[in-house]
């Protein structure tokens, strides 16, 4: 009986430190390049101004 209180304690707790992990460099890790995520990919270089171009030269296309 003390073996399976053991197993479901060990796995609550390393199910804890993954989610608490997340947590942590979602809100408060400012290591990481980027966005939230993490991965230093393309939302850490979004160009605003482009992305603002390209919506206004679409809209006339879509309102036909």
């Amino acid at each position: 009986m003390w073996i399976q209180t053991l197993i479901i304690v060990l796995l609550f707790a390393g199910a804890s430190f993954y989610v608490g992990r997340i947590f942590w460099r979602a809100f408060f890790d400012k290591s990481s390049a980027g966005c939230a995520k993490g991965c230093g990919g393309a939302c850490g270089t979004l160009d605003v101004n482009r992305l603002q171009r390209t919506i206004e030269a679409a809209a006339p296309r879509t309102a036909k």
